[in-house]
């Protein structure tokens, strides 16, 4: 792009959905980009710049001058507590219908700028915002989708359209939810192994052929065909046999994961480099109490930014971590435990004395990077699950919703990293697995395995590995274009 006789940067503007799981890769891709030259504009839902700005003390957050943030309103009401992740299904309509006006009045802004802010010469929307793909035909320019989560989930989403045509859903009345419907089989999508109805989104489970979330699903997995491209945060030996079936069917697919892998081979004296994207503040002593712990001896607790426990949850979970006898971290939200505050009796406590430490939010990529830590109990949200591959620590699984069923299959049946909680959680069940992904044979058996895609991993972020050529490739190929 010429101006005034000198080349300018490419400009990318990033419009991530407004959810912690979705912001943290997008980040990590727009910080790549602004290593490799780009000027970047990251778009906040304003309610989460003043989170992030909460989280981060009132500190500036966007410390480069070709790096800034901006923010659009979200169009909901804020909610009654002002430190907690919106309702996501309100999220996803409300965005759909109101941002699309913004982000155009933003691009626009952008436009009329002094001459130091480069033309927009590409937008990076994320899969469910697929209104950037109309703000990026609107000015002429590509538009990438951001797949947040697997290719395997990606592939699922896209045969929602397939579930209805068949019958499948809308299910026939409420009864279908208990007698054992959930449990059909569905072995017909490319790529993907047999899975349940249940391990497909739980947003696909309503009476209604209207309904809303439905129809919002299939709507914007369905705009994917109209991106110049899709990036997708997986790497290919993950998931090879879905990508090559998705490659057939959608626009040119860049496997760059695991994004905060490549983040993380910058190098040291970029100042961007640790730019965090937390919406809460992260508690350091975390890290200070794991380096008083031996070795591989403790297991981290997290189940993400969206999943609610109810109370009788949170004390299974606790009694259940108290009465294993093993060592854990367990991240406890503010917003954890449905309609009231996360507390712990005092007498859990005095049982587990030094062996356990919990903390509203925590460093997570640290802390599972951290020599002590020999197991994840995770909530199977994406970010965390590569997080988790990434460090070869095996997991114990309790999915909660959207694609987290899906993944704690793979991660049970075909990656062989994890094995599942039951979802009607009891504490001797916690207990006994606990202690055995930390000291048994299975334990042993599932660490063997996160080892080797461990490796798998640092291969494909590595020089000439997959992941690290399919970012080269997506500028030269799209984004610059």
């Amino acid at each position: 792009m010429e101006t005034a006789g000198k080349t300018q940067k490419p400009h990318a503007i990033c419009v991530p959905f407004p959810a912690q799981g979705h912001i943290n890769p997008m980040l990590k891709l727009a910080i790549l980009l602004h290593h490799k030259g780009f000027h970047i504009t990251f778009v906040h839902t304003e309610y989460n710049y003043n989170r992030l700005r909460k989280s981060r003390c009132g500190a500036a957050v966007a410390p480069s001058p070709d790096f800034q943030f901006a923010t659009i309103p979200d169009g909901l009401p804020p909610p009654e507590n002002a430190d907690s992740t919106q309702d996501i299904r309100s999220l996803c309509l409300s965005t759909e219908k109101n941002c699309l006006a913004p982000l155009n009045e933003l691009i626009g802004k952008l436009s009329h700028r002094i001459s130091s802010v480069p033309p927009v010469s590409c937008i990076i929307g994320d899969m469910a915002m697929g209104f950037a793909l109309d703000a990026a035909e609107r000015i002429g320019v590509p538009c990438v989708l951001l797949q947040t989560s697997s290719a395997c989930n990606f592939m699922c989403y896209k045969h929602i359209i397939h579930l209805v045509d068949k019958g499948f859903v809308p299910l026939k009345d409420e009864s279908y939810l208990k007698n054992g419907y959930l449990e059909t089989l569905i072995d017909w999508i490319p790529g993907v192994i047999p899975i349940r109805l249940k391990e497909f989104s739980n947003n696909i489970r309503t009476t209604n052929p209207y309904d809303p979330m439905l129809n919002f699903l299939i709507t914007q997995f369905g705009r994917s065909s109209k991106a110049a491209a899709i990036i997708i945060n997986t790497f290919d030996d993950l998931e090879q046999n879905v990508l090559t079936h998705l490659s057939s069917i959608c626009p040119p697919i860049y496997t760059v994961g695991s994004l905060h892998l490549l983040r993380n081979q910058l190098p040291a004296n970029y100042t961007l480099k640790s730019m965090s994207s937390s919406l809460w503040k992260e508690d350091p002593a975390c890290l200070n109490w794991l380096d008083s712990k031996p070795q591989n001896s403790v297991i981290y607790v997290n189940f993400g930014s969206i999943t609610v426990l109810n109370p009788q949850q949170l004390s299974e979970f606790a009694w259940g971590l108290a009465e294993s006898k093993r060592n854990f971290m367990w991240i406890v939200r503010p917003d954890l435990v449905q309609g009231e505050k996360a507390a712990l009796p005092p007498e859990f406590w005095d049982e587990i004395d030094d062996r356990g430490f919990t903390a509203g939010w925590s460093p997570q990529e640290q802390v599972l990077g951290h020599p002590a830590v020999g197991g994840f109990l995770t909530h199977c949200g994406w970010n965390s699950m590569l997080e988790s591959l990434c460090n070869g620590v095996p997991m114990l699984c309790w999915p909660f919703f959207a694609d987290q069923n899906l993944n704690c299959r793979y991660a049970c049946e075909e990656w062989g990293v994890g094995m599942e909680i039951g979802g009607n959680v009891k504490r001797d069940e916690v207990g006994f697995l606990v202690r055995e992904l930390m000291d048994g044979e299975k334990g042993k058996m599932l660490k063997k395995r996160a080892l080797e895609w461990k490796k798998k991993v640092a291969e494909a972020v590595g020089d000439c590995g997959s992941s690290f050529l399919n970012l080269d490739r997506l500028i030269s190929e799209v984004l610059s274009v």
